[in-house]
């Protein structure tokens, strides 16, 4: 029998843990969310996050700009928001900004997306002050808090993003599991995924992973998030079809889309707590 992986519940236990170490620390942490042009998904996106930050007592402040130039926001980060906690941009900056250098703006210590090169560069030699990106922080504790084993296992990821795909394979492999890496050149796609004892997709293309292309007992966790012909939220597995096959998966929404939120609130309690311990 198929068990949900319930991203909700588990987000809101992280929650709740969080609550009791931001009661350790002599003020609230604080995070700073830059949002620039006029994309309604990030401007949603950021206030869910704010308002997330303010139901466990981080003190979050959302900075709107409808354009900006480059040197103008890096002197921002660089200077107004240099005493925060945490800073994080939402993605994607409009076509004619660098995105690059606008996150080398952002001190490491201060990057809970971790997007900066410095910390991406640390990831690979296990340095312990790093930050790990939310999504694929919040795959693995998902996998954590239902007591699923990643050591051993073959682990397939669908998609190779530097927001979750890449840094999810290096993750898992770190954790010990034999890790396969597909893309939109992996053909077919089901050669690789029919071996998955995990299976991450986090590719973008609604019900791409039909019944077929699965193991029965596979782990399956779903970072997609688009919408089908009807225009209903979905994942890029064909949930209905797949999960009778699954020993563990997680819906969407409801899966990992909760957890990346929980995880941002971690690493910016974590920042605070680090900054804390250099005082």
């Amino acid at each position: 029998m198929v068990i949900m992986l319930d991203g909700k519940a588990t987000a809101q236990t992280l929650k709740e843990e969080l609550k009791v170490r931001i009661k350790k620390l002599e003020r609230k942490p604080t995070l700073s969310i830059i949002c620039v042009g006029n994309d309604p998904a990030s401007v949603i996106y950021a206030k869910n996050q704010a308002k997330a930050c303010k139901e466990i007592g981080i003190d979050a402040k959302i900075h709107t700009f409808d354009k900006i130039s480059d040197l103008k926001l890096v002197e921002f980060i660089s200077n107004e928001l240099k005493d925060e906690d945490a800073i994080i941009v939402e993605l994607p900056l409009p076509d004619e900004m660098n995105t690059e250098k606008i996150l080398e703006a952002i001190r490491p210590d201060q990057d809970v997306d971790g997007l900066h090169y410095v910390n991406v560069g640390r990831r690979l030699f296990d340095y312990e002050d790093v930050f790990y990106p939310c999504t694929p922080l919040g795959c693995l504790e998902i996998l954590d808090r239902y007591n699923i084993e990643i050591e051993g296992k073959h682990a397939v990821v669908v998609g190779r993003s530097h927001l979750v795909g890449r840094p999810l394979a290096t993750m898992l492999e770190k954790r010990n599991a034999t890790v396969t890496q597909c893309h939109s050149h992996s053909k077919p796609l089901s050669k690789y995924t029919l071996l998955a004892d995990i299976l991450i997709t986090a590719i973008g293309k609604a019900k791409l992973i039909k019944a077929d292309m699965i193991k029965k007992g596979v782990i399956v966790i779903d970072v997609g998030m688009n919408r089908d012909k009807n225009g209903k939220l979905c994942g890029d597995v064909d949930f209905e079809n797949v999960k009778e096959k699954c020993s563990f998966i997680t819906p969407v929404p409801g899966g990992i889309g909760p957890m990346t939120v929980a995880e941002l609130l971690a690493n910016t309690v974590l920042a605070s707590e680090r900054k804390k311990r250099k005082k």
